[in-house]
Protein backbone atom coordinates (compact mmCIF):
# COMPACT_ATOMS: atom_id res chain seq x y z
CA UNK A 1 0.00 0.00 0.00
CA UNK A 2 1.07 3.44 -1.06
CA UNK A 3 0.14 6.34 0.38
CA UNK A 4 -0.16 9.71 -2.14
CA UNK A 5 -0.15 13.52 -1.06
CA UNK A 6 -3.27 13.02 -2.52
CA UNK A 7 -4.64 11.01 0.29
CA UNK A 8 -3.49 13.40 3.02
CA UNK A 9 -5.07 16.07 1.46
CA UNK A 10 -8.15 13.69 1.91
CA UNK A 11 -7.79 12.67 4.88
CA UNK A 12 -6.47 16.37 6.06
CA UNK A 13 -10.30 17.42 4.52
CA UNK A 14 -12.01 14.79 6.77
CA UNK A 15 -10.73 15.83 9.83
CA UNK A 16 -11.81 19.30 9.13
CA UNK A 17 -15.15 18.00 8.24
CA UNK A 18 -15.46 15.85 11.49
CA UNK A 19 -14.21 18.64 13.54
CA UNK A 20 -16.76 20.96 12.31
CA UNK A 21 -19.78 18.33 12.71
CA UNK A 22 -18.13 17.67 16.40
CA UNK A 23 -17.32 21.35 17.45
CA UNK A 24 -20.61 21.84 19.60
CA UNK A 25 -19.93 18.52 21.46
CA UNK A 26 -16.19 19.19 22.10
CA UNK A 27 -17.42 22.55 23.57
CA UNK A 28 -20.30 21.07 25.45
CA UNK A 29 -17.34 19.05 26.88
CA UNK A 30 -14.88 22.03 27.59
CA UNK A 31 -17.69 24.19 29.18
CA UNK A 32 -17.18 21.56 31.87
CA UNK A 33 -13.63 21.93 32.37
CA UNK A 34 -11.97 24.88 31.01
CA UNK A 35 -13.34 28.13 28.55
CA UNK A 36 -15.88 26.10 26.33
CA UNK A 37 -14.27 27.04 23.79
CA UNK A 38 -11.92 24.01 22.48
CA UNK A 39 -14.28 22.79 19.68
CA UNK A 40 -14.34 26.30 18.19
CA UNK A 41 -10.55 25.86 18.24
CA UNK A 42 -10.55 22.81 16.44
CA UNK A 43 -13.01 24.65 13.94
CA UNK A 44 -11.17 27.67 13.13
CA UNK A 45 -7.37 25.81 13.07
CA UNK A 46 -8.94 23.26 10.61
CA UNK A 47 -10.96 25.62 8.52
CA UNK A 48 -7.94 27.17 7.91
CA UNK A 49 -6.36 24.44 6.86
CA UNK A 50 -9.05 23.37 4.89
CA UNK A 51 -8.94 26.53 3.23
CA UNK A 52 -5.44 26.33 2.06
CA UNK A 53 -5.85 22.84 0.85
CA UNK A 54 -8.65 24.38 -1.51
CA UNK A 55 -5.93 26.67 -3.13
CA UNK A 56 -2.18 26.44 -3.08
CA UNK A 57 -1.69 23.62 -0.45
CA UNK A 58 -3.79 21.43 -2.45
CA UNK A 59 -1.55 21.64 -5.28
CA UNK A 60 1.65 20.03 -3.43
CA UNK A 61 2.84 16.62 -4.42
CA UNK A 62 5.44 16.17 -1.16
CA UNK A 63 3.85 14.52 1.50
CA UNK A 64 6.26 15.96 4.24
CA UNK A 65 6.35 19.29 2.60
CA UNK A 66 2.14 18.79 2.96
CA UNK A 67 1.96 18.01 6.17
CA UNK A 68 4.31 21.03 7.47
CA UNK A 69 2.34 23.70 5.78
CA UNK A 70 -0.79 22.24 7.37
CA UNK A 71 0.56 22.33 10.97
CA UNK A 72 1.92 25.86 10.11
CA UNK A 73 -1.38 26.72 8.94
CA UNK A 74 -3.08 25.16 11.83
CA UNK A 75 -0.79 26.93 14.72
CA UNK A 76 -1.28 30.25 12.52
CA UNK A 77 -4.86 29.89 12.78
CA UNK A 78 -4.94 29.36 16.54
CA UNK A 79 -3.51 30.80 18.98
CA UNK A 80 -4.31 28.33 22.25
CA UNK A 81 -2.26 25.68 23.39
CA UNK A 82 -3.32 22.90 21.03
CA UNK A 83 -2.11 25.34 17.83
CA UNK A 84 1.45 24.15 19.13
CA UNK A 85 0.82 21.01 20.14
CA UNK A 86 -0.32 19.67 16.79
CA UNK A 87 1.77 22.25 14.22
CA UNK A 88 4.79 20.02 16.60
CA UNK A 89 3.28 16.76 15.53
CA UNK A 90 2.54 17.41 11.95
CA UNK A 91 6.27 19.02 11.48
CA UNK A 92 7.78 16.01 13.14
CA UNK A 93 5.64 13.95 11.04
CA UNK A 94 5.97 15.94 8.24
CA UNK A 95 10.09 15.81 8.59
CA UNK A 96 9.97 12.16 8.27
CA UNK A 97 7.62 12.03 5.01
CA UNK A 98 10.47 14.91 3.21
CA UNK A 99 10.95 14.37 -0.43
CA UNK A 100 8.39 11.94 -0.56
CA UNK A 101 5.50 11.63 -3.50
CA UNK A 102 4.22 8.47 -2.14
CA UNK A 103 4.68 6.60 1.25
CA UNK A 104 5.01 2.93 2.50
CA UNK A 105 3.76 1.75 5.22
CA UNK A 106 6.47 1.73 7.47
CA UNK A 107 6.57 5.27 6.68
CA UNK A 108 3.23 5.84 7.69
CA UNK A 109 4.00 3.58 11.26
CA UNK A 110 7.00 6.40 11.02
CA UNK A 111 4.70 9.61 10.97
CA UNK A 112 2.21 8.63 13.59
CA UNK A 113 5.22 7.59 16.07
CA UNK A 114 6.53 11.23 15.62
CA UNK A 115 3.33 12.63 15.45
CA UNK A 116 1.73 11.26 18.47
CA UNK A 117 5.57 11.52 20.51
CA UNK A 118 5.68 15.43 19.32
CA UNK A 119 2.81 16.32 21.46
CA UNK A 120 4.17 14.91 24.30
CA UNK A 121 7.38 16.06 24.14
CA UNK A 122 5.77 19.51 23.72
CA UNK A 123 3.41 19.32 26.10
CA UNK A 124 5.41 17.80 28.55
CA UNK A 125 2.49 15.57 29.56
CA UNK A 126 2.63 12.18 30.90
CA UNK A 127 -0.72 9.42 30.89
CA UNK A 128 -2.76 10.34 33.66
CA UNK A 129 -2.82 14.60 33.68
CA UNK A 130 -5.99 14.36 31.74
CA UNK A 131 -4.71 15.62 28.14
CA UNK A 132 -4.66 14.74 24.83
CA UNK A 133 -1.67 12.35 25.67
CA UNK A 134 -3.78 9.88 27.64
CA UNK A 135 -5.35 9.26 23.61
CA UNK A 136 -2.39 9.51 21.91
CA UNK A 137 0.51 8.21 23.88
CA UNK A 138 -1.16 4.49 24.11
CA UNK A 139 -2.15 4.49 20.71
CA UNK A 140 1.33 5.05 20.24
CA UNK A 141 2.28 2.13 22.04
CA UNK A 142 0.05 0.05 20.61
CA UNK A 143 1.00 0.88 17.09
CA UNK A 144 4.69 0.26 18.36
CA UNK A 145 3.79 -3.26 19.18
CA UNK A 146 1.61 -4.42 16.72
CA UNK A 147 4.29 -3.04 13.93
CA UNK A 148 6.88 -4.70 15.42
CA UNK A 149 4.94 -8.31 16.18
CA UNK A 150 3.50 -8.01 12.19
CA UNK A 151 4.83 -5.42 10.01
CA UNK A 152 1.31 -4.58 8.89
CA UNK A 153 0.32 -1.09 9.67
CA UNK A 154 -3.66 -1.15 8.78
CA UNK A 155 -3.49 -4.03 11.78
CA UNK A 156 -1.33 -1.59 13.91
CA UNK A 157 -3.51 1.47 13.53
CA UNK A 158 -6.44 -0.27 14.05
CA UNK A 159 -4.81 -1.79 17.31
CA UNK A 160 -3.64 2.18 18.13
CA UNK A 161 -7.46 3.37 17.77
CA UNK A 162 -8.34 1.01 20.29
CA UNK A 163 -6.06 2.04 22.53
CA UNK A 164 -6.22 5.78 21.60
CA UNK A 165 -10.41 4.84 22.47
CA UNK A 166 -9.51 3.60 25.81
CA UNK A 167 -7.38 6.02 27.14
CA UNK A 168 -9.85 8.75 26.21
CA UNK A 169 -12.66 7.21 27.75
CA UNK A 170 -10.23 6.65 30.95
CA UNK A 171 -9.87 10.66 31.50
CA UNK A 172 -13.63 10.72 32.66
CA UNK A 173 -12.51 9.45 35.83
CA UNK A 174 -9.28 11.68 35.68
CA UNK A 175 -8.68 14.90 37.54
CA UNK A 176 -7.04 18.05 35.73
CA UNK A 177 -3.08 18.34 36.62
CA UNK A 178 -2.23 20.57 33.51
CA UNK A 179 -3.92 23.84 32.11
CA UNK A 180 -6.96 25.64 33.35
CA UNK A 181 -8.87 22.38 34.21
CA UNK A 182 -6.56 21.57 36.73
CA UNK A 183 -7.95 24.74 39.06
CA UNK A 184 -11.16 22.63 39.38
CA UNK A 185 -9.26 20.10 41.41
CA UNK A 186 -11.42 17.08 41.83
CA UNK A 187 -14.35 18.78 40.49
CA UNK A 188 -12.48 17.97 37.07
CA UNK A 189 -13.25 14.13 37.46
CA UNK A 190 -16.52 12.91 36.04
CA UNK A 191 -15.81 14.62 32.61
CA UNK A 192 -14.40 13.36 29.49
CA UNK A 193 -10.82 15.37 28.68
CA UNK A 194 -12.17 17.60 25.36
CA UNK A 195 -8.66 17.18 23.85
CA UNK A 196 -8.34 13.40 24.14
CA UNK A 197 -11.41 13.56 22.42
CA UNK A 198 -10.57 15.54 19.45
CA UNK A 199 -7.16 13.82 19.71
CA UNK A 200 -9.18 10.44 18.99
CA UNK A 201 -11.33 11.85 16.33
CA UNK A 202 -8.06 12.04 14.30
CA UNK A 203 -6.99 8.97 15.05
CA UNK A 204 -10.15 7.20 13.88
CA UNK A 205 -10.47 10.09 10.89
CA UNK A 206 -7.49 8.10 9.35
CA UNK A 207 -8.28 5.29 10.27
CA UNK A 208 -11.69 5.62 8.50
CA UNK A 209 -10.16 6.52 5.65
CA UNK A 210 -7.48 3.44 5.28
CA UNK A 211 -10.00 1.46 5.41
CA UNK A 212 -11.76 2.50 2.68
CA UNK A 213 -8.42 3.06 0.50
CA UNK A 214 -7.94 -0.65 0.96
CA UNK A 215 -11.35 -1.59 0.63
CA UNK A 216 -11.58 0.20 -3.10
CA UNK A 217 -8.26 -1.39 -3.90
CA UNK A 218 -9.15 -4.97 -3.27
Amino acid sequence: MEFSAGDFITYFQSVADLMEKQKDYLCELDRKLGDGDHGVTMSIGWQAVLAQLDSTLGEEADCGKLCIQVGKTFLNAVGSSVGPLYATALMRGGKILKGKVAVNEEQLYEFWCAFCHGVKERGQAEIGDKTMVDTLEPAREALEESWQQEQNFQRAFEAAVAAGETGMQSTIALTSKLGRSSRLGERSAGTQDPGATSAFLLLSSFSAYLDTKIANAS
